[in-house]
């Protein structure tokens, strides 16, 4: 049940309607009416302005709101009245009928309510997380792993069938820096002797060799020495890289478990490099691109306002752009996409402009379903992460500082009776602030992550959504509420519930289906976390200013209980779009 959708419709078949009396071309798609919320409660629910139709009717917005009325008025829905305000045609809902049709749609109709059909028939493939195999998961990619995560929940409800996917960066001198610290130094040791967990312990061999090489000009040497026999095949270093690699992934796969985030498909660069440069070869030979006097190949972009482009080295190594082809191609042929969403971060916009504009002129029809969904960089208020530099917060380290963060607030309440599991239910909470707090803004925008901040139990945060789910949870297991729920039965007047607090709550929730379909749309999770705090906040108004077991009479309690049934409901749904724990006590 989605007001502003019906009657957009609504206001369309009127426009239409209007335009046929006037013996006048042309039509209104109900895509085109705007649908906008009044100022001033006196001026109703929803307000549309009809500016958009002046030049099609040929006739000034308010005469064309005077028409719309007529029409709507010719063909009345129960209980809602429609008038002209200026250019305006606004509508007052009725309270009484649009309660009982939201509460009994969202509690009674869960399929039609909570899912939608706008991208049915659709199959999306989203990339996000692409990790490298010499470092854990950071802060970054926490970021990253909730955006592609949390965005491809949203698109699956709205119907489509989602693929999700990880490129594991695997090879390079990057890799190989890592391994040629173990090799020196490492003795033997493994992560299970060291006790360390295993992405971690190849991470701090990272950063050993940024220690390294600031002591031995020659260690850069040694490392591209290393990966030259990789790429040559030796046995030794193949199993070295082989081994570590494993650390490294086997590491990152429980934190992705722990975060709640998952995947269809892994793939790996080692597996893709090689047909990417297949591809370059093939495209040399179809005169797409020249090879340079240095002996590297080259793609030039000039007529497309761009630089040239390296696709392959002078000694015949690839790059970014070579592997990232043979991966495109090797996912289409997998499993044929309408969609491909890269969620990578912003310094890579050059990047994907470019791979899109060189997969088209290689003559792939499905370039045109690729789309870069750029986000800004995350930091701490210390400043900017660096790997090397073993500055990058962990992504486990900050979760666990999170957790023991918010087990010290429930201890300190004295709440470690009442919550159950005190540690798993501190987990939660830090997995909802960080989720929350890391999907609120806008991908496209930078941001500092607080951590203090993101705990905090009252106001834009992920607690205080967690604890308006476990306040209402509370409310309906009391007794009574059981009782007035149990004698109610479907006779629930839902009719009762017109009160102004009562109204606000009952519009936030029809509006939640709508919040869906525009976060898909926009492929913008903040949009439903937004929703989600105007949607606690309106309860949070409600209940103050509305008894619940304690109103005038036990009618109207079943039917703001059914309200508060309705709200949790919503609750549950959004949560795991935006990949935040509910829990029931707090």
């Amino acid at each position: 049940m989605d007001e502003k959708s019906f009657w957009k419709e609504k206001i369309g078949a009127a426009l239409n309607r209007a335009l046929k009396d006037l013996t006048m071309d042309g039509a209104v798609h109900a895509e085109d009416v705007i649908v906008e919320i009044p100022p001033k409660p006196e001026m109703g629910d929803l307000g549309f302005p009809m500016f958009p139709f002046a030049r099609k009717f040929k006739r000034s917005p308010p005469q064309i709101a005077a028409l719309v009325v007529e029409k709507i008025k010719a063909d009345p829905v129960g209980g809602a009245e429609a008038f002209p305000l200026g250019p305006y045609v606004n509508v007052k809902l009725d309270r009484a009928q649009t309660a009982a049709r939201v509460i009994d749609a969202a509690l009674n109709n869960a399929d039609d309510f909570f899912n939608r059909t706008s991208l049915r028939g659709k199959r999306i493939m989203v990339e996000f997380s692409s990790p490298n195999t010499n470092k854990p998961l950071h802060l970054g990619h926490l970021r990253n792993d909730a955006l592609g995560e949390s965005l491809s929940r949203i698109l699956a409800v709205c119907g489509a069938e989602v693929r999700k996917v990880c490129i594991i960066n695997d090879r390079g001198i990057h890799i190989c820096k890592s391994m040629l610290a173990y090799k020196e130094h490492g003795n033997g040791e493994t992560p299970e002797t060291a006790r360390v967990k295993s992405d971690h312990y190849v991470g701090a061999w990272y950063v050993r060799f940024s220690a390294m090489e600031k002591e031995d000009k020659n260690a850069p040497l040694r490392a591209q020495e290393l990966l030259r026999k990789w790429e040559a095949g030796d046995g030794e270093t193949v199993a070295l890289w082989k081994k570590m690699n494993e650390w490294t992934v086997d590491g990152m796969k429980e934190t992705y478990d722990r975060t709640g985030v998952s995947f269809d498909a892994y793939y790996f660069e080692s597996d893709t490099y090689l047909r990417g440069k297949e591809e370059v070869l093939k495209g040399l030979e179809k005169g797409l691109w020249v090879k340079e006097a240095d002996g590297s190949i080259q793609a030039d972009l000039t007529a497309e306002n761009l630089d040239k482009k390296v696709l392959l080295r002078k000694d015949g190594t690839s790059l970014y752009i070579t592997q990232d082809f043979g991966t495109a191609i090797l996912r289409h042929d997998d499993w044929a996409f309408d969609k491909l969403v890269y969620v990578v971060g912003s310094e890579q916009r050059y990047h994907f402009q470019v791979l899109f504009i060189l997969l088209a002129r290689m003559g792939f029809p499905w370039t045109k379903d690729l789309h870069h969904l750029s986000y800004g960089m995350v930091n701490l208020p210390e400043g900017k992460m660096k790997s090397r530099e073993g500055t990058v917060v962990d992504a486990d380290d900050l979760i666990d500082q999170l957790r023991d963060m918010a087990l010290a607030e429930i201890k300190s309440k004295d709440r470690e009776e009442l919550v159950g599991d005190a540690k798993q239910t501190a987990e939660k909470i830090a997995l909802g602030a960080l989720h929350y707090y890391l999907l609120q803004a806008s991908p496209e925008r930078d941001m500092l992550f607080d951590p203090k901040e993101s705990l905090a139990f009252n106001g834009n945060t992920g607690p205080y959504l967690q604890y308006m789910g476990a306040r209402i949870s509370s409310i309906l297991h009391k007794d009574e509420a059981k009782q007035l729920l149990d004698c109610g039965g479907a006779g629930v007047q839902l009719g009762l519930l017109v009160s102004d607090d009562e109204w606000e709550l009952v519009k936030t929730i029809a509006a939640y289906p709508a919040a869906v379909e525009a976060a898909a749309r926009e492929m913008n999770p903040s949009l439903l976390t937004s929703y989600l705090y105007e949607l606690s906040k309106r309860f949070a108004h409600f209940y103050h200013e509305c008894p619940v077991l304690n109103a005038d009479d036990a009618a109207l309690s079943r039917a703001r209980l059914a309200l508060c049934r309705a709200v949790l409901a919503v609750l549950r749904a959004a949560f795991n779009l935006v990949c935040i724990p509910f829990l029931e006590s707090m």
